[in-house]
């Protein structure tokens, strides 16, 4: 992805990060991205509340 996104409200819920931008079209989205070494866990969500009951609900599947 080569486009720069600005993330704003920026949260940490354990090993995963919630945070506010916008799209390439101008519409607000929300991603949870999980920081955890190998772990690969990153989704958009149109909703904040969504976002962050993803963050606190995430477990990581690295053995």
């Amino acid at each position: 992805m080569t486009d720069n996104r600005r993330f704003r409200r920026v949260v940490r819920i354990g090993p995963v990060q919630v945070a506010t931008y916008y799209d390439g079209r101008g519409r607000e989205k929300h991603t949870a991205a999980c920081t955890a070494p190998r772990c690969g866990f990153a989704t958009d969500y149109d909703s904040r509340a969504a976002a962050e009951l993803a963050a606190r609900t995430h477990r990581c599947a690295i053995r």
